[in-house]
């Protein structure tokens, strides 16, 4: 695997040497211009030697609600005097903490709940070689209504499936119960499964997809820690009812912990014999591994998954075919999201009318959900489906941070868009969501006081976006930087009347060809935060661009200027 032989380079030299790479290329028997565009294309390698002390913010929207742009200026003053070979401080994409904003990575190590001061310490740390390691906190078991099992025998779904073989009566339970994707898509699993166990390629493959690495998105971490031993049932029971006999973990690289938690539960999986040849005794093989992500959002996308397993950079496929059709090395897989796996061995061991009934309002289920942003009490919170998002915000979470108003939330992270405060009796359900002009997502609700610039809080969306693209397709490549000069262009405002009415033209254009050209999701949702914040908060822009005023505050200042223009080029 090239991910192993570049992570061996980069541990050794702290970067990727030419000499190495060439090395490599070598002893690999591939052409180097291929190494190099891998190597290139994915934030987690170095091609040149870093600083000693390699700051980098998170810079979206948690982390963005919650100081990061002030901590970082504070951070670059402290270390003015710093020469470039010593320290440097940018901005970085998501680093999946958002729940303890804001986080910063130092030296590749993750550290939470930061201020300018123990960020300094640790960078200075690093500056007399002292070594930087994140602190993992205790994870101890949390009790998860969803669990099954509770302190009992576990895998009990699996050691039934392998006595009765009854697969027919899996997918018609799964189907009953209406299980959809919970990663996004909500495509129904029980299709899914079918529809890879009809092909008839002997090789097939089990995938999930744990990289959530959109902002706001932390309940898929939440699972692995307290409830790995579901994840890996799911994933076998899916191998045993479609015929795959492997399956891969795809895990981002931030989740150190989550990767070792994993890795220690298939360790005693395969020592009780319920993974690798002849699973208890029976004639059924499954293999398991878990793959770390070298980096970028755009890994969550599932057929740019694919791409990364196999070593390329991980721009997505053209679809049709499918990945059940056409998936990981051209053979039939499934693909599922962590929370997806989850529910299958909950809805085998309890029953549909145990499933039904953990639902409120007509929905089905148990969820998940990241609530973070400015609340009181930001984590992740098990809930009934179709719960209305005020229990979310204010009874799990507290309510809105120092007892101010809530003026927005985002439903399910950037891809969401916003929604205002009045519909915030929105229920946590598919269709519910669907019909307000939002989605349920992955379940990562963002929430907004009412000292937030929409406009800027657009932005900033807006600009994940365009920093996360792959650029393999021109309309998101360029449409996503075009939309966020424009949404830079409004924040700074005076912008006359006939060129706010082309502006608004222009991106209506801009929102459409997106969506209907770009060949992944990235490029088709990232038009939504913008339209949302036009949508219900269009007096709030009108303000700043044709009266040059920012009603939070917020925008026109030296500060958000300057910060732009730091942030032009997180990532290439």
């Amino acid at each position: 695997m090239i991910f192993d032989d570049l992570r061996a380079i980069q541990l050794r030299y702290g970067f990727l040497p030419k000499a190495e790479l060439e090395g490599l290329s070598q002893r690999a028997q591939t052409p180097l211009y291929q190494i190099h565009s891998v190597a290139s294309f994915y934030p987690h390698f170095h091609l040149a030697l870093p600083a000693k002390a390699e700051i980098r913010v998170c810079a979206d929207m948690s982390c963005h609600l919650n100081g990061a742009c002030g901590l970082r200026a504070e951070l670059e003053r402290r270390f003015a005097g710093s020469r470039a070979e010593e320290v440097q401080i940018r901005d970085v994409s998501c680093l999946g903490r958002c729940d303890r904003a804001p986080a910063v990575s130092i030296n590749d190590q993750i550290f939470t709940d930061v201020t300018a001061t123990n960020a300094e310490q640790i960078g200075r740390g690093a500056l007399r070689n002292e070594e930087v390691r994140e602190a993992h906190a205790e994870h101890g078991r949390v009790a998860c209504k969803a669990d099954p099992y509770g302190d009992g025998e576990k895998y009990g779904m699996v050691r039934q499936l392998i006595q009765t073989r009854n697969c027919d009566e899996v997918l018609a339970q799964l189907k009953a119960a209406e299980l959809r994707g919970m990663g996004g898509a909500g495509f129904p699993t029980s299709m899914k499964w079918d529809l890879v166990r009809k092909q008839p390629d002997p090789v097939k493959y089990i995938v999930c997809n744990a990289d959530e690495s959109e902002p706001g998105t932390i309940k898929d971490r939440f699972i692995m820690t307290h409830l790995p031993h579901l994840v890996i049932e799911g994933m076998l029971i899916a191998g045993l009812v479609t015929g795959a006999k492997r399956g891969i973990l795809y895990i981002r690289h931030e989740y150190a912990m989550q990767e070792e938690i994993l890795g220690e539960e298939i360790r005693r999986c395969y020592q009780a014999g319920l993974l690798g040849k002849k699973i208890r005794g029976s004639d059924l093989d499954f293999d398991l591994e878990v793959f770390v992500s070298p980096g970028g959002y755009i890994c969550g996308e599932e057929s740019a998954l694919i791409e990364a397993i196999e070593g390329h950079r991980a721009e997505p496929r053209n679809k049709p075919p499918f990945p059940g059709q056409v998936g990981l090395w051209q053979k039939p897989t499934v693909i599922n999201n962590v929370e997806t796996f989850i529910n299958v061995p909950q809805i085998l061991a309890r029953g549909l009318d145990w499933f039904a009934a953990q639902g409120v309002n007509g929905s089905r289920g148990l969820k998940f959900v990241g609530v973070s942003g400015q609340v009181e009490r930001a984590g992740v919170f098990e809930v009934p489906m179709g719960t209305p998002m005020r229990e979310v915000i204010f009874k799990h979470a507290g309510g809105v941070r120092g007892g101010r108003s809530l003026k927005a939330f985002a439903p399910s992270g950037p891809s969401s868009g916003y929604l205002p405060a009045s519909m915030v009796d929105v229920r946590l359900d598919f269709k519910a969501l669907a019909d307000a002009g939002s989605m349920l997502g992955s379940g990562a609700i963002i929430v907004c006081d009412d000292t937030t610039c929409m406009l800027d809080m657009a932005l900033n969306a807006v600009r994940f976006y365009r920093n996360e693209s792959c650029g393999k397709c021109v309309p998101c490549r360029l449409g996503s930087q075009k939309m966020t000069d424009l949404l830079v262009r409004w924040t700074q405002g005076s912008v006359s009347e006939p060129q706010y009415q082309a502006d608004l033209a222009l991106l209506d254009d801009l929102s459409q060809s997106m969506s209907q050209t770009s060949i992944c999701g990235l490029g088709q949702i990232a038009p939504a935060p913008i339209q949302s914040v036009l949508k219900h908060f269009r007096a709030e822009i009108d303000a700043h661009v044709l009266k040059g005023q920012c009603p939070s505050g917020i925008c026109f200042t030296a500060a958000s200027r300057t910060g732009e223009a730091q942030r032009v080029g997180i990532r290439p």
